[in-house]
């Protein structure tokens, strides 16, 4: 597998899913801003949207999309318990994925992240903000992790809650639950692995925009 990724970008939830699975890919770093990959491809041929993830599977196929990659990763460890196989626990597993990507990470995040977004998005986003973050707050109230056990949903709810971590730009201290599963997910090695990594090249990808 080939995994295009932008460093602590939405991508990193799958480099955590696959060390969380102990598994393997080749990881393949893109410029956010020139859409130019590491191994000297244009991106936009990869992903017109010019958007990571994107994963290439064993077979050539390419996937785009967060909940799409997170499932087929799950599905191709399934001794991981990434990911519930049928049942109730797969739908609630999809709930999730589809509350991260939709309600949180391009209705909250992505307008407040985005250097070009207008105040307007700004302020409405963070208008919703509380009401999505005040959900996941009481949902943890009898949960460590999204469900019972680590999933794929919190590969990316992490993710995602990482950068409010990081920018401060919506403050998640006045959600207690929310604050404590952010620090029991910095306690799982695969995580604290993962963002180390991330962290460091995306220092690099900033000292190599600098020097430009």
């Amino acid at each position: 597998m080939d995994l295009y990724f932008s460093p602590l970008a939405c991508s990193m939830a799958t480099r955590i899913a696959l060390y969380e699975a102990g598994g393997t890919a080749n990881f393949i770093e893109v410029d956010g801003k020139a859409k130019r990959a590491a191994d000297g491809a244009d991106f936009y041929t990869i992903n017109p949207l010019g958007q990571v993830p994107v994963l290439r599977t064993d077979e050539g196929e390419f996937l785009t999309e967060n909940p799409a990659i997170l499932l087929y990763v799950a599905d191709r460890y399934p001794q991981s318990g990434l990911a519930p196989a049928d049942g109730t626990a797969r739908y609630r597993l999809l709930q999730w994925l589809c509350f991260v990507t939709s309600e949180l990470h391009k209705l909250v995040f992505s307008p407040l992240l985005s250097p070009t977004s207008p105040e307007g998005a700004k302020a409405y986003a963070q208008e919703k903000a509380g009401q999505r973050l005040t959900v996941v707050d009481e949902h943890l109230v009898d949960h460590a992790y999204v469900l019972d056990d680590f999933t794929i949903a919190d590969a990316y709810l992490f993710t995602v809650l990482n950068w409010a971590r990081l920018t401060r730009v919506v403050d998640t201290t006045r959600y207690p639950r929310i604050a404590a599963y952010i620090e029991r997910c910095l306690e799982r090695p695969a995580i604290a692995r993962a963002l180390a990594e991330e962290a460091a090249l995306y220092q690099a990808e900033l000292a190599r925009r600098r020097a430009a």
